[in-house]
């Protein structure tokens, strides 16, 4: 196979593997947010979760993003 077909295949595993990742992370967030619907500590700590951990992942991005 040429290296171009290879970086085909490539990329479209790791959009598919990315794609199934956020749809597994929606799925389950939101039966967390139906689990604990009566409980507003349990919303606030899983936001304040994801707060964070969106903080990372915009910190890694800028870090590794040429100016």
């Amino acid at each position: 196979m040429s290296p171009e077909g290879q970086r085909l295949i490539d990329e479209v595993t790791e959009a598919t593997t990315v794609q199934a990742s956020a749809a597994a992370l929606i799925t389950t967030l939101a039966q967390f947010i139906r689990d604990n619907k009566d409980d507003p500590a349990a919303l606030a700590a899983k936001a304040d979760e994801l707060d964070a951990s969106s903080n990372a992942l915009q910190a890694a991005v800028e870090a590794n993003t040429a100016p």
